[in-house]
């Protein structure tokens, strides 16, 4: 894959205060439950990165290959799902909890006593014009809760997918798999910021790394890079 390849709208490049990275999207198939995360990633990332490189990859795929996606056929939403999913602020980059299936999978991830706590919170705090506080008591596992949109690749495009189990042993499993990357990353990136799941970075490398990444370079619809290569430029 040409390294001047971006995907549309997206720069190659970033520069940030650590300098300028080149952010390189692999192009891959569609991930389905059953693939073997190590082979896929294998197959695809091996003849691409190279010493020095952080390789990270979406948290989507992890997941899938962890057999935490579901079709919205097989969700069941409560009642409580239905009305909480009804004030969830939707937004242009995600369905989020907005919608009952991936409220119900919310509840049963976090728990119900948390979803309560962090949707009465919300409600307060969202009368003096404060926003986030949703999420930031729900916690990651709620953030990383995929619903489907219309830039959704079929047959997630039916589906939600949770997120990912032991991402930072996910990270350490692929960097020992591939030998190559200086760091391997499990990230949860869309068109208005991201996180970081679990790397083989420290701290102060993580934030780095969301920087890098704030634009989105993988993008948030059918270009099919579910993983990607930064490289120093």
């Amino acid at each position: 894959m040409s390294e001047a390849a971006p995907n549309d709208g997206k720069a190659l490049s970033v520069t940030t205060d650590a300098g300028t990275f080149k952010r390189i999207p692999i192009r891959t198939r569609v991930v389905m439950p059953g693939d073997d995360l190590d082979a896929f990633v294998t197959e695809y990332a091996a003849g691409v990165v190279q010493p020095g490189d952080t390789l990270f990859v979406t948290e989507k795929i992890v997941a899938i290959t962890q057999g935490r996606s579901y079709t919205l056929d097989a969700i069941q939403p409560r009642p409580l799902a239905r009305f909480l999913s009804r004030y969830v602020t939707k937004t242009s980059y995600g369905i989020g909890l907005g919608m009952p299936e991936t409220m119900e999978m919310a509840l049963r991830e976090c728990g119900t006593p948390r979803i309560l706590f962090a949707a009465a919170v919300s409600a307060v705090t969202k009368l003096f014009g404060r926003r986030g506080d949703f999420y930031r008591i729900a916690g990651d596992k709620a953030r990383a809760i995929d619903g489907p949109t219309d830039g959704t690749i079929p047959p997630y495009d039916r589906a939600v997918v949770l997120g990912p189990t032991e991402p930072d042993a996910v990270a350490a499993r692929l960097k020992a798999l591939l030998g190559t990357p200086e760091a391997v990353a499990v990230v949860d990136i869309n068109d208005i910021g991201g996180n970081i799941l679990g790397s083989t970075l420290d701290r102060a490398g993580e934030q780095q790394l969301v920087r890098i990444l704030s634009d989105n370079p993988l993008g948030q619809g059918h270009q099919s890079t579910p993983m990607g290569v930064i490289r120093r430029a």
